[in-house]
């Protein structure tokens, strides 16, 4: 029995929740205790396991039931630029308690940063993408052409994320010649479900532009900044890129993007818009209709997200009937900070969002969602009580606090 058969028996039985005797007519039932409680807990704590800050969370589920949690450990400072490494954490208990901090990739005084991770469906493998540059440089001087570009790494687990390879280099087949800023992510890829490319992995991504040959731009401008795909048909042995969006106009400029496949097969993209663009809010959304291939349109503004403010946010679509089965937004919800981290619903595939929660009112900035049982999804986000970096928090919410 392959690994993608024995996670779809695994699946219907936690989307069934298993067998039960039928009750009789009329009786009343008791609703079922769910395998973990709701919690609250910190897996990344900033100034601890030698990391001066921890940002930039992805999480997702193992095989075998693990949750994982993956950030950045920024070794001197809070800064974007210099020595960061990828760090891990794993829970047992549906994330509220977790193990020590784990070391996934250090490349030594250089940045390895945006751990986009994703389990393939066929071999049972972990993969993860992410972004390396040189510890001295900065997003300024490498949009500038002042620096070397960035790109893309992946690495692969067989072993629930115990061990990993070392980091690969795929520039050759993720990066076009003309782009300088690269990022994976941020957050969790996904694993196709449905459609003709099932099982293919997808996850989103980012870049800039050099600008046209004779321009005295200067290339940090935001018309610059695109958005792309990158996918992988070998269970994430190699990667290629899908679509790309740009916008010279400057209107609707990708930035971070999380995505989403839904029910009809669709993938639904969202993604941070470029800042200092003309549109109105600062999320931009789109769909494609083949597996991340293609967009049916370019990316516009999401005008139910105009709450939020310049910032990374997450996706998931949950799979369940009725009720549960909904796509869900998170991201701060203060137009004027990054706080009041909140999740918003969408029970018509991504067109309008409303709130059905916020998680607290204090600082809150980037966030990742996984579905953890038919019952539960977490919610990892960076908070604090003065600032959003102070620490990667994590939350089991029910979902049936979610409901419209």
């Amino acid at each position: 029995m392959t690994y993608s058969t024995k996670l779809k028996a695994a699946l219907a039985l936690i989307l069934v929740g298993g067998a039960t005797a039928a009750a009789p007519a009329g009786a009343q039932q008791e609703p079922a205790a769910p395998a973990t409680p709701a919690c609250t807990s910190t897996p990344f704590v900033s100034g601890t396991d030698g990391y001066h800050t921890f940002r930039i969370p992805a999480t997702i589920v193992s095989p075998s039931g693990e949750v994982l949690a993956f950030a950045e450990g920024r070794v001197d400072s809070a800064s974007d630029t210099g020595d960061i490494d990828i760090v891990l954490r794993r829970s047992d208990d549906g994330g509220c308690t977790w193990s020590d901090l784990e070391v996934v990739a250090d490349l030594g005084a250089d940045t390895i940063g945006n751990p986009t991770p994703v389990v393939d469906p066929e071999s049972g493998d972990i993969v993860l993408l992410s972004t390396f540059n040189l510890g001295t440089s900065t997003e300024d001087r490498i949009k500038r052409g002042l620096d070397p570009a960035r790109t893309a790494h992946v690495q692969r687990s067989s072993d629930g994320g115990r061990t990993w390879s070392e980091p690969e280099d795929i520039a050759a087949t993720t990066r076009l010649p003309s782009w300088r800023w690269y990022a994976t992510g941020p957050g969790h890829a996904i694993a196709l479900t449905s459609g003709p490319d099932a099982g293919r992995l997808v996850a989103g991504a980012n870049h800039s532009l050099a600008p046209a040959d004779g321009s005295t731009d200067i290339g940090t401008e935001a018309q610059y900044l695109g958005g792309h795909s990158l996918i992988s048909d070998d269970g994430g042995l190699t990667w290629r890129i899908g679509f790309v969006a740009d916008d010279p106009t400057g209107r609707a400029n990708a930035n971070e993007t999380t995505l989403a496949q839904l029910p009809d097969g669709r993938v639904y993209l969202n993604s941070r818009k470029g800042r200092n663009s003309a549109a109105v809010g600062n999320r931009l959304d789109t769909y494609s209709p083949d597996g991340a291939e293609s967009l049916d349109r370019p990316y516009v503004s999401q005008g139910t997200l105009w709450q939020m403010p310049a910032c990374a946010g997450s996706v998931l679509q949950t799979n369940g009937t009725g009720s549960d089965q909904a796509l869900f937004f998170t991201g701060p919800s203060n137009p004027g900070a990054r706080s009041a981290l909140s999740i918003r619903r969408s029970d018509d595939g991504g067109l309008t969002f409303e709130p059905v929660l916020t998680l607290s009112g204090l600082p809150a900035a980037y966030s990742d969602l996984v579905q953890l049982d038919r019952d539960t999804i977490g919610v990892m986000y960076e908070t604090g009580n003065f600032i959003p970096s102070e620490t990667i928090t994590f939350r089991r919410v029910p979902l049936r606090d979610l409901r419209s």
